[in-house]
């Protein structure tokens, strides 16, 4: 695995120094002085960590991990407002958000798409995504590496902050009857693509003030969420290159 950092005093040091963190494990069942205070130090940091078998642990590394693991970002996450106070004045607002796409390659792609789009940032849940790792970064071309992502506790309190901003949220779904090219993208827009297998859930649907559907010719029913990523926002680029 990418970027590992392993033991109580050199996570807690990694912490203290305001590194992100992608992912932290700790043993399963693990106690002691130390191992609490690194938990505590989580607490304050907001830093969530999920606790595994020690046999996890050992598949991720052979030395000695004192019962902690954690896998550094392979990129700087930033917040939703630094996305929003970077789009240019000539420029109309057009972010990404993930709920649920967790294919690190679907990921890598879909950000490809949006850097070449010109997308000014990408938003993705802390649970349940992908991780931004190498074979992410590899994916996209090293769109991941320019284009600001941001990582949020709550999707929807994000498309609720959105609105707020005067974004149209969007959805990307087979299942509306309404298409894509009848939408007007020449607003602010936040498109939500959703997972490989159970697309955008409910509650996230329920708050998207647009629900839109590639048109399908052939026999089969849906496309990849990357290429109907793609297939979304180059409709975007051909509506505001038009303006």
């Amino acid at each position: 695995m990418d970027n590992l950092i392993f033991g109580i005093r050199p996570v807690a040091e990694a912490i203290e120094a305001g590194r992100q963190i992608e992912k932290l494990y700790i043993r399963k069942g693990a106690d002691g002085q130390l191992m609490q205070e690194l938990k505590d130090l989580c607490m304050r940091h907001h830093l969530r960590y999920q606790e595994v078998p020690v046999e996890k642990l050992n598949r991720l590394t052979r030395l000695n991990h004192q019962g902690v693991v954690a896998q550094m970002a392979a990129i700087e996450y930033v917040q939703v407002i630094d996305i929003l106070e970077r789009v240019p004045d000539d420029e109309t607002p057009l972010v990404v958000i993930f709920d649920g796409v967790t294919d690190v390659r679907n990921f890598g792609a879909i950000a490809r798409s949006a850097e070449c789009s010109g997308a000014h940032g990408l938003i993705t849940p802390l649970k349940n995504s992908a991780p931004v790792n190498a074979e992410a970064i590899r994916s996209s071309a090293g769109a991941l590496t320019t284009i600001p992502v941001a990582r949020v506790g709550s999707i929807r309190n994000t498309i609720k902050q959105l609105k707020t901003e005067g974004f149209q949220i969007v959805a990307a779904t087979e299942k509306s009857s309404k298409l894509l090219y009848d939408a007007d993208f020449t607003k602010p827009t936040a498109i939500v693509m959703g997972a490989e297998d159970t697309g955008i859930s409910k509650e996230v649907l329920k708050l998207c003030d647009e629900q839109l559907a590639i048109p399908l010719i052939g026999h089969i029913e849906s496309l990849n969420v990357s290429a109907a990523a793609a297939v979304v926002l180059f409709e975007v680029v051909r509506q505001r290159i038009g303006e």
